[in-house]
């Protein structure tokens, strides 16, 4: 089934408790990607660690491929199935450390050509996922 391209970024359920804005959304591009890895893989989450070269990217994997815990933070929860269809949702999840530098960043997921980890799912496409940032418009408590 073909499906035309996505023409708006989707932006993420709030799961923070006490918080009311959003904090990630995906770009129209990562949306397509994604919707594409979903056909292929099946249901999709993303991490991000932090750490140096890969681990400041967002990594996609299988929904329970990466085991989170106590030690992340559900960030928010994505839905790129198309109007009218069944929900297809990704958890976006980042480490507890790394959210306490990027706490009052708001977070766009980009696609951009080049070889991102080899443990992402979009990585044997010439692509990878790319974080693109901003303050929050709003300062947001976290606990």
């Amino acid at each position: 089934m073909s499906l035309a391209p996505a023409t708006e970024s989707v932006m993420a359920q709030v799961t923070i408790a006490g918080e009311s804005i959003p904090r990630v959304e995906l770009a129209p591009v990562a949306v397509d990607l994604l919707r594409s890895l979903w056909d292929e893989h099946g249901p999709l989450m993303f991490h991000q660690s932090g750490g140096c070269c890969d681990g400041s990217s967002p990594m996609c994997f299988m929904a329970g491929e990466f085991i989170t815990s106590d030690q992340d933070v559900l960030l928010g929860r994505l839905d790129i199935a198309p109007s009218g269809a069944p929900e297809q949702v990704i958890d976006f999840w980042m480490s507890a450390e790394q959210f306490a530098y990027w706490s009052h960043t708001f977070l766009t997921v980009d696609v951009v050509p080049g070889r991102g980890s080899g443990f992402s799912a979009e990585a044997p496409r010439g692509v990878r996922f790319l974080i693109r940032s901003r303050l929050m418009e709003t300062e947001v408590p976290f606990a």
